[in-house]
Protein backbone atom coordinates (compact mmCIF):
# COMPACT_ATOMS: atom_id res chain seq x y z
CA UNK A 1 0.00 0.00 0.00
CA UNK A 2 1.44 3.28 -0.96
CA UNK A 3 2.43 5.24 2.16
CA UNK A 4 0.80 8.37 0.99
CA UNK A 5 -2.81 6.75 0.85
CA UNK A 6 -2.23 5.42 4.62
CA UNK A 7 -1.27 8.58 5.53
CA UNK A 8 -4.62 10.43 4.07
CA UNK A 9 -6.73 7.85 5.48
CA UNK A 10 -5.47 7.89 9.15
CA UNK A 11 -6.17 11.85 9.02
CA UNK A 12 -8.88 12.02 7.12
CA UNK A 13 -10.14 9.15 10.36
CA UNK A 14 -8.92 11.47 12.57
CA UNK A 15 -10.66 15.00 11.17
CA UNK A 16 -13.27 13.01 11.30
CA UNK A 17 -13.69 11.75 14.96
CA UNK A 18 -13.06 15.49 15.32
CA UNK A 19 -8.92 15.37 16.09
CA UNK A 20 -8.11 18.01 13.82
CA UNK A 21 -5.17 20.01 15.54
CA UNK A 22 -1.45 18.36 14.88
CA UNK A 23 1.59 19.54 15.98
CA UNK A 24 4.36 16.78 16.27
CA UNK A 25 8.96 16.90 15.57
CA UNK A 26 9.15 15.08 11.94
CA UNK A 27 10.28 11.22 12.12
CA UNK A 28 11.08 9.97 8.64
CA UNK A 29 8.74 6.52 9.14
CA UNK A 30 5.99 9.39 9.65
CA UNK A 31 6.75 11.46 6.94
CA UNK A 32 3.76 10.99 4.94
CA UNK A 33 1.55 12.01 7.79
CA UNK A 34 3.75 14.85 7.88
CA UNK A 35 3.23 16.22 3.87
CA UNK A 36 -0.60 15.54 4.06
CA UNK A 37 -0.59 17.66 6.94
CA UNK A 38 2.00 20.25 5.41
CA UNK A 39 0.49 20.33 1.80
CA UNK A 40 -3.59 19.24 1.90
CA UNK A 41 -4.51 20.40 5.46
CA UNK A 42 -7.51 18.25 4.04
CA UNK A 43 -9.05 21.99 2.70
CA UNK A 44 -8.63 23.70 6.18
CA UNK A 45 -10.17 20.96 7.89
CA UNK A 46 -7.24 20.85 10.23
CA UNK A 47 -4.21 22.40 11.17
CA UNK A 48 -0.57 21.23 11.87
CA UNK A 49 1.70 23.28 14.14
CA UNK A 50 5.25 22.42 13.81
CA UNK A 51 7.46 21.87 17.11
CA UNK A 52 10.68 21.76 17.78
CA UNK A 53 10.68 19.15 20.58
CA UNK A 54 8.46 16.36 21.79
CA UNK A 55 7.64 17.81 25.44
CA UNK A 56 6.86 21.14 23.36
CA UNK A 57 4.38 19.23 21.00
CA UNK A 58 2.45 17.50 24.43
CA UNK A 59 2.24 20.87 25.75
CA UNK A 60 0.73 22.59 22.48
CA UNK A 61 -1.64 19.97 22.38
CA UNK A 62 -2.49 19.65 25.80
CA UNK A 63 -2.91 23.14 25.87
CA UNK A 64 -5.64 22.74 22.29
CA UNK A 65 -7.47 19.89 24.43
CA UNK A 66 -8.20 21.57 27.52
CA UNK A 67 -9.83 24.35 25.41
CA UNK A 68 -11.80 21.87 23.98
CA UNK A 69 -9.67 21.01 20.78
CA UNK A 70 -9.09 17.54 19.69
CA UNK A 71 -5.41 17.54 19.33
CA UNK A 72 -3.05 14.69 18.20
CA UNK A 73 0.89 14.36 18.76
CA UNK A 74 3.45 12.70 15.82
CA UNK A 75 6.95 11.70 16.97
CA UNK A 76 9.17 8.70 16.81
CA UNK A 77 9.66 6.24 19.71
CA UNK A 78 13.12 8.15 20.56
CA UNK A 79 11.57 11.63 21.01
CA UNK A 80 9.06 9.95 23.92
CA UNK A 81 12.45 10.33 26.29
CA UNK A 82 11.36 13.99 25.72
CA UNK A 83 8.08 14.03 26.67
CA UNK A 84 8.04 11.77 29.52
CA UNK A 85 8.00 14.71 32.48
CA UNK A 86 5.55 16.13 30.37
CA UNK A 87 3.32 13.08 30.19
CA UNK A 88 3.92 12.01 33.48
CA UNK A 89 4.34 15.54 35.60
CA UNK A 90 1.05 16.74 33.66
CA UNK A 91 -0.87 14.64 31.75
CA UNK A 92 -0.88 11.72 33.57
CA UNK A 93 -1.39 13.49 36.75
CA UNK A 94 -4.60 15.81 35.50
CA UNK A 95 -5.87 13.79 33.31
CA UNK A 96 -4.88 15.67 30.09
CA UNK A 97 -5.30 12.59 27.87
CA UNK A 98 -3.45 12.79 23.77
CA UNK A 99 -3.72 10.59 21.40
CA UNK A 100 0.05 9.86 20.51
CA UNK A 101 1.40 9.20 16.96
CA UNK A 102 4.55 7.11 17.75
CA UNK A 103 6.97 5.82 15.11
CA UNK A 104 8.68 2.38 16.46
CA UNK A 105 12.29 2.83 14.45
CA UNK A 106 14.11 -0.26 15.85
CA UNK A 107 11.58 -2.23 16.55
CA UNK A 108 13.45 -4.98 14.20
CA UNK A 109 16.78 -3.89 14.96
CA UNK A 110 17.37 -3.42 12.12
CA UNK A 111 18.09 0.87 12.17
CA UNK A 112 20.54 3.08 12.87
CA UNK A 113 21.78 2.06 16.57
CA UNK A 114 20.69 5.32 18.47
CA UNK A 115 17.35 3.54 18.26
CA UNK A 116 18.43 0.17 19.54
CA UNK A 117 17.18 0.76 23.12
CA UNK A 118 13.85 2.60 22.80
CA UNK A 119 13.10 0.14 19.71
CA UNK A 120 13.69 -2.78 22.33
CA UNK A 121 11.53 -1.06 25.09
CA UNK A 122 9.43 1.04 23.37
CA UNK A 123 6.32 -1.27 24.85
CA UNK A 124 7.47 -2.32 27.99
CA UNK A 125 7.98 1.72 28.84
CA UNK A 126 4.37 2.20 27.33
CA UNK A 127 3.35 -0.62 29.86
CA UNK A 128 5.39 0.93 32.73
CA UNK A 129 3.72 4.52 32.25
CA UNK A 130 0.16 2.64 31.98
CA UNK A 131 -0.53 3.73 28.63
CA UNK A 132 -2.39 1.80 26.24
CA UNK A 133 -1.29 1.24 22.94
CA UNK A 134 -2.16 0.12 19.38
CA UNK A 135 0.15 -1.23 16.28
CA UNK A 136 -1.15 0.89 13.25
CA UNK A 137 -2.48 -1.57 10.85
CA UNK A 138 -2.18 -0.11 7.46
CA UNK A 139 -4.97 -2.58 5.83
CA UNK A 140 -7.00 -1.85 8.55
CA UNK A 141 -6.84 2.23 9.15
CA UNK A 142 -10.37 2.32 10.72
CA UNK A 143 -10.21 -0.36 12.84
CA UNK A 144 -6.94 0.59 14.45
CA UNK A 145 -7.67 4.23 14.74
CA UNK A 146 -11.44 2.78 16.38
CA UNK A 147 -9.11 0.93 19.13
CA UNK A 148 -6.60 3.27 19.61
CA UNK A 149 -9.12 5.70 20.59
CA UNK A 150 -11.39 3.82 22.16
CA UNK A 151 -8.71 4.40 25.37
CA UNK A 152 -9.18 8.06 25.45
CA UNK A 153 -11.64 8.53 27.65
CA UNK A 154 -9.27 7.23 30.91
CA UNK A 155 -5.77 7.38 29.57
CA UNK A 156 -3.57 8.88 26.79
CA UNK A 157 -3.01 6.35 23.82
CA UNK A 158 -0.43 5.59 21.92
CA UNK A 159 -0.65 4.71 18.19
CA UNK A 160 2.68 2.62 17.28
CA UNK A 161 3.77 2.79 13.66
CA UNK A 162 5.79 0.42 12.54
CA UNK A 163 6.08 0.58 8.82
CA UNK A 164 6.73 3.74 7.07
CA UNK A 165 3.48 5.48 6.35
Amino acid sequence: MRCRMVAARLVHALADRGYTEFTGVPCSMLKGIFEVLENSALDGRVRYFPAPREDTALGVASGLTVAGRGSVVLMQNSGLGYGLNVLTSFNLIYGVHLPLVVSWRGFDENDAVEHEVIGRELVTLLNVLGLPWTILDCSEVQLSVDRWLGHLDEHTSVLIVRDEV
